[in-house]
C-alpha cells in the first residue's frame, strides 16, 4: 500500500465511520477502486480503526470522564444509569461476534452489488427517520437493546451503524442529542475490543507489507477526518437534517447496482 491509498482510506475511514454513509461499505469500495485489500494490511486496519476511537473519545471526553467517575464509584445516578444502558446495548453486538463472526467476514469479499443494496437500505432508515416526528423520551432499557440489535445488523457492509443506531433511536421517539450521543459512546468498547480480537487471532501472522509511512498517514487522515465528521453529525442530527445523507447513500447506492449488473 502506498502512501496516497493510505491517505484516501484513512479519510474514507475517518469520515464514513461517523456520517450514516457506512464505513464499511466505502472501504470495500475503495480498495476495489484502488487495487487493495485491508484484510492483508491488518496493522493498517487497526491503526485507522483506533483513529476513529481516538477522535471519538476526543470529542466526548468530557461525557466518558463524567460516566466513568459515577459508574466506578457506585453512584446511583442518571449517568450510572447510562453506562448500563450502554453495556446493554453491547449484548447483540457480543453475540454477533462470538457466534456469527466468520459468516459475517464471509461478506467482506468485494461484493459490490451487496454493497450497493445495503446502501439502498441505509439510505431507506435515513428517509424514515427524517419523515418521522421528532420524540421527547429518554432511552430506555428495551430502546437501548433495540438500538444494540441496530448495531449488530450495520456490521454488514454498506449498511451504516451510526445511520441504522440514529435512525433507530428516532424512530423509537427518542430525544435527538440523547441518541446521537449514545450511538457515538456505544461503539468505543465493541471497535476496541474488535481490534483487540482480531489481532489476538492473527498473532504470529505477517500483518502484511504496509510501510511507516502510510501506516501513519493513514491513522492522522482517519483521526483528523474522524474527529470532523463526529462534531458534524452531532449538529446535523440537531438540524434534523439526515435526509440528505439519504439522498447520498440513495445515489451510491443506485449506481454501484446498475454498475454491479
Amino acid at each position: 500500500m502506498n502512501w496516497l491509498a493510505a491517505l484516501i482510506l484513512g479519510l474514507i475511514q475517518g469520515l464514513t465511520e461517523f456520517l450514516p454513509v457506512s464505513s464499511s461499505g466505502h472501504l470495500e469500495l475503495g480498495e476495489v477502486l484502488l487495487g487493495t485489500k485491508l484484510e492483508e494490511n491488518l496493522t493498517f486496519t487497526v491503526a485507522v480503526h483506533g483513529a476513529t476511537v481516538l477522535s471519538t473519545i476526543v470529542v466526548f471526553y468530557r461525557d466518558i470522564l463524567s460516566l466513568a467517575q459515577s459508574f466506578f464509584t457506585f453512584r446511583r445516578d442518571e449517568q450510572s444509569t447510562t453506562v448500563l444502558k450502554l453495556l446493554f446495548s453491547m449484548i447483540p453486538v457480543i453475540i454477533a461476534g462470538f457466534f456469527f463472526s466468520d459468516r459475517i467476514e464471509s461478506l467482506f469479499t468485494g461484493n459490490v452489488l451487496f454493497v450497493g443494496v445495503m446502501l439502498l437500505v441505509t439510505a431507506l432508515l435515513l428517509v424514515l427517520a427524517h419523515i418521522h416526528k421528532p420524540g421527547k423520551r429518554s432511552i430506555s432499557y428495551p430502546d437501548a437493546l433495540i438500538i444494540g440489535i441496530a448495531q449488530a445488523v450495520a456490521v454488514l457492509p454498506g449498511l451504516s451503524r451510526s445511520g441504522a443506531t440514529i435512525s433507530t433511536g428516532l424512530l423509537l421517539g427518542d430525544k435527538r442529542e440523547e441518541v446521537t450521543r449514545f450511538s457515538f459512546l456505544m461503539v468505543l468498547i465493541p471497535v476496541i475490543g474488535a481490534n483487540l480480537m482480531e489481532i489476538w487471532r492473527h498473532r504470529g501472522m505477517t500483518t502484511g507489507s504496509i510501510g511507516f509511512l502510510p501506516l501513519v498517514i493513514g491513522f492522522i487522515a482517519a483521526f483528523i477526518s474522524g474527529l470532523l465528521a463526529c462534531r458534524w453529525m452531532i449538529r446535523i442530527v440537531k438540524k434534523g437534517k439526515l435526509i440528505y445523507f439519504a439522498i447520498y447513500c440513495l445515489i451510491i447506492g443506485l449506481v454501484v447496482v446498475v454498475i454491479s449488473l
